[in-house]
């Protein structure tokens, strides 16, 4: 089955869909291990790891697509790619959406916000006027190869117009073909249960740790009526917060020897990263090669 089918798949099943957040190849590794059907990777996290930088669109498409490309290479399981504003106007869209299927994503979401955008729980954000996102969202469906690639519509105007804005933006979204909508942070839960009230399509929550929306288990979201949530940050918390103390422990100590409890062992580590099937493989090609040259050369 095709990633983007799949994909389609969950976000229609009736129990919700929990997409954690990764930033690298090994976190989707990681996150493949614990059982997880799909995965997401925002900007935000891409940004920090990448540059070391806050989410303010400066990474470029190529940049991101690069990156989707060796996530996608790390896991058979689906991904949910971020494309921020759409890189450009409709014509940037259609050019995104084409290298994001290259690289193997099964979905991806534009958002309404005015460039250079800002993570979605920060202060000060802008919005695009809905006819100027409406048309980059039908630009990406039509761009689409795939018909089951996923085409999610964010919009940010909750916390610049209000509710009632946010919900008729995203019915809008809906009407030209969202496969999935997101109406970014909702500070209550009656908000929540509002937007999945009156948008006539699978929304999708954001859970951000400390952020603006309240932080509620997949469960409750999905009683809201919720069909997806991501949890687009937190292994960038987690791995920050113990890199931190590390470096403090080896500064402090000269020696990570009291760490050795919050780290992975050597050989559990390799078999994470796959080096007992790639030496297998390795071996099997070796053999191969010497039977072939043993039946012409035999001795």
């Amino acid at each position: 089955m095709r990633k983007t089918t799949r994909l389609k798949q969950l976000i229609a099943a009736p129990e919700i869909l929990v997409l954690p957040g990764v930033h690298d190849a090994l976190g989707a590794r990681l996150a493949a291990a614990a059982g997880f059907d799909a995965l997401t990777a925002g900007g935000y996290g891409a940004t920090a790891t990448l540059l070391g930088r806050p989410d303010s669109s400066q990474l470029s498409l190529t940049e991101l697509a690069d990156m989707y490309s060796r996530f996608c290479d790390a896991t058979d399981l689906p991904f949910l790619a971020d494309a921020d504003t759409g890189f450009g106007n409709v014509t940037n869209v259609a050019r995104a959406v084409r290298l994001y299927e290259k690289a193997g994503v099964a979905g991806l979401f534009i958002e309404d916000q005015v460039f250079p955008k800002r993570c979605g729980h920060m202060a000060g954000k802008a919005v695009v006027p809905p006819v100027e996102w409406l048309a980059k969202i039908k630009a990406a469906l039509d761009a689409r190869g795939d018909p089951d690639f996923v085409i999610m519509a964010r919009t940010d105007a909750l916390a610049v117009n209000g509710l009632e804005d946010a919900i008729a933006r995203a019915q809008l979204a809906c009407d030209a073909g969202a496969d999935l909508l997101f109406v970014e942070a909702p500070t209550t839960a009656a908000e929540m249960r509002r937007i999945c009230a009156e948008i006539p399509g699978p929304c999708l929550a954001n859970n951000v740790e400390t952020g603006l929306s309240p932080l509620m288990p997949a469960a409750e979201l999905q009683a809201i009526g919720y069909a997806a949530v991501v949890f687009p940050v937190a292994a960038t918390y987690a791995v920050a917060h113990t890199l931190a103390d590390l470096f403090a422990t080896i500064k402090r100590t000269g020696s990570t020897a009291e760490f050795l409890p919050r780290l992975i062992e050597f050989n559990a580590f390799n078999d994470l990263v796959g080096l007992p099937a790639l030496r297998q493989r390795e071996a099997q090609l070796q053999e191969f090669a010497a039977a072939l040259v043993s039946r012409r050369n035999p001795l």
